[in-house]
């Protein structure tokens, strides 16, 4: 492939994923690349900017481009500025996900707090713009979220933050009046993003403003468990648990009042049967409500193990679970490899410095495409094969009995 070719279709890069840039491209030819795409952002036509954006944030989730980054800040910074205030939805929500990976790449510091001292507001006029398309408002909760939490030194910007998130949220609360279940509505999806960016947030406030926080909402907060989303209502109970974690983390005697008809609230929700509720959402519901329901009465939390090249990383509690959901939701596929390389996320999940490979080694852990779908299929087989045992043994039994 020519240099020219090589990001004159921005699309084409964007479909390439990962795979491509780690087999195919050299690091100087990747540079190339994205330094085509950082000028297309610039283009007339609104497609192009989309699918440029597009392409820089497939890159930079996939692989860690410090001083690359570094370097062309100020440019990219006023690329994704003039895509989300000029942009329509789509654009938009390409800009505020390249701004998220863009501060992810940095980590905290100086460069990201400039970044976020320029698109702070304009992503934050955005999410509060009720004339704005809901999905480009709901993008920019999580990126304005997660950019907050890795570069906001300011205090008083931090609270503002979550002011602005508690604003968009607390809409779904049911009100006084009303005693059923909150129907869900376009803004939902907002509602839900803006909860999970305010409880990520939270988690590293200071003790005296989580209590303030706990003290304003840990009696609403189960109102949203009667939604009729399914998300919303799984937003809802991660983030209970998440508070309840943290309470007890400041107050081991930490009593709440209405633990009765929560815990109610939670099993009926953990053994859900309604009928008029599709498999899928009643299945995932159930899962994590049980979870939820043990974290609340019995502080326990089911360690879950994320395995990433030769390392495995524990997940042993909800400030963990909702930091690592978060920062998969922005990476996508490029989470294992920005585990293993960024000492930022490394620091955040206390991994410690990177592991060094020898290439030999990096090639070995490697497993091509035709490997890992012939790995798949056995495994398919092997798991109807013992299906099927299982159900030739329960038919023996109804023979016998």
């Amino acid at each position: 492939m020519s240099h020219c070719s090589g990001y004159s279709d921005p699309s084409s890069f964007a479909e390439d994923g990962p795979e491509v840039l780690d087999e195919e491209g050299t690091q100087e030819d990747l540079e190339y690349k994205l330094k085509g795409l950082i000028d297309l952002t610039l283009d007339k036509s609104a497609k192009t900017r989309q699918a440029a954006l597009e392409g820089l944030k497939n890159a930079l989730s996939s692989k860690v481009l410090y001083e690359f980054v570094l370097e062309r800040r100020m440019t990219l910074t006023d690329s994704i500025e003039r895509c989300l205030k000029k942009g329509k939805s789509d654009e938009q929500r390409a800009a505020a996900a390249v701004a998220s990976v863009l501060c992810i790449q940095l980590g905290p510091g100086f460069e990201s707090e400039e970044i976020l001292k320029t698109l702070g507001p304009i992503l934050k006029k955005i999410i509060c713009d009720g004339a704005a398309s809901i999905q480009a408002r709901q993008t920019c909760a999580t990126c304005f979220g997660v950019c907050c939490f890795i570069a906001t030194d300011d205090i008083t910007e931090l609270y503002s933050t979550l002011e602005c998130f508690e604003n968009i949220f607390t809409k779904s609360y049911l009100k006084e009046k009303d005693t059923n279940v909150t129907c869900s509505t376009p803004n939902t999806v907002l509602h839900i993003s803006s909860l999970l960016a305010w409880t990520l947030l939270l988690t590293i406030c200071p003790i005296n403003e989580v209590k303030k926080k706990l003290e304003l909402h840990f009696h609403k907060l189960p109102s949203l468990l009667s939604c009729d989303d399914v998300n919303m209502r799984i937003a809802a109970g991660e983030s209970l648990a998440l508070l309840f974690e943290l309470a007890r983390g400041m107050e081991s005697d930490f009593f709440y009042e209405d633990m009765d008809s929560l815990t109610q609230m939670l099993r009926a929700l953990a053994t859900d049967g309604n009928k008029h509720r599709a498999k899928v959402d009643k299945r995932k519901q159930r899962s994590v409500f049980r979870d939820v329901l043990r974290a609340v009465e019995e502080r326990d939390f089911p360690t879950e193990t994320v395995k990433f090249g030769p390392e495995r990383m524990y997940i042993d509690s909800w400030v963990k679970k909702h930091t690592y959901d978060t920062f998969k939701e922005v990476l996508g596929s490029g989470m294992q490899y920005h585990l293993q390389t960024n000492e930022f996320l490394r620091n955040v999940f206390e991994l410690g410095p990177p592991v060094m490979l020898d290439a030999a080694t990096l090639k070995t852990m490697k497993i091509s495409r035709f490997e890992r779908h012939l790995y798949n299929s056995a495994a398919f087989k092997a798991r109807t094969k013992a299906r099927s045992k299982c159900r030739d043994k329960r038919a023996d039994v109804g023979e016998f009995l």
